[in-house]
């Protein structure tokens, strides 16, 4: 019984893991759809997202039948319990990309984003794409150094975001507040989709350590060592 109890519960974790692995896959995917005018790329994206909301709902009833059934505390407790979390935080992901998706779909065959702001687009949509893919390393790992990582490497993210809202607010700015509107909405999802997987690495490292990350402070080096 609870062999097969610790298998329910690796295979939860691996549920995880094809989320976000479906999740990165699908900003990726809707970004080139936003950039070219991909409409039958859009669609795929939008259609995609049900596969990864039914993974939810799937992990949601077994975590669910596990605390049920099993009675869970300590460490097991807190996988569960994290677990349950995380594939909300990958749920909202996907929910991102679809909005990045319809985004495009409703702008075809014209692009929401103008030519000068491409590059910009761009980088936020491959920088959210690797970031996922770490939080999915992180989930198989459960390294907790690469986890806290990600906060920092999120601040790329930010920079982009200051930077989108910047050109904005440029009096050069030509496109028309139509164009403006799609803009701050798409580095709103981008931004956002960071977040969620800055999230899911954080609650890798209260489930490893019992800790909530923002908890742990970096180890300051020792003067001459």
């Amino acid at each position: 019984m609870r062999d097969a109890y610790h298998e329910e519960l690796d295979s939860i974790g691996e549920g995880l893991v094809e989320m976000a692995r479906l999740v990165g896959s699908a900003i990726g995917r809707a970004t080139t759809a936003i950039l070219d005018a991909d409409l039958k790329l859009a669609e795929s994206v939008i259609a995609g997202d049900e596969k990864v909301d039914d993974l939810q709902h799937d992990l949601e009833a077994r975590a669910i039948a596990l605390l049920a059934r099993q009675q869970p505390v300590a460490t097991d407790l807190r996988i569960v319990v994290t677990s349950l979390r995380m594939s909300a935080d990958l749920e909202r992901s996907g929910d991102l990309a679809q909005h990045v998706a319809k985004l495009a779909r409703l702008r075809f065959p014209d692009t929401a984003v103008p030519g000068d702001l491409h590059a910009t687009i761009l980088e936020m949509g491959q920088l959210a794409q690797r970031l996922m893919a770490k939080a999915a390393e992180v989930v198989i790992t459960k390294d907790v150094d690469l986890a806290l990582q990600l906060e920092q490497d999120d601040d790329a993210m930010d920079l982009l975001h200051r930077a989108l809202f910047q050109h904005l607010m440029d009096d050069r700015w030509q496109h028309g507040i139509e164009t403006a509107v799609d803009v701050t909405l798409l580095g709103r999802y981008y931004e956002r989709f960071a977040d969620h997987a800055v999230s899911v690495a954080k609650r890798v490292v209260y489930l490893v350590t019992g800790e909530h990350a923002d908890e742990i402070l970096p180890v300051t080096p020792v003067e001459g060592a």
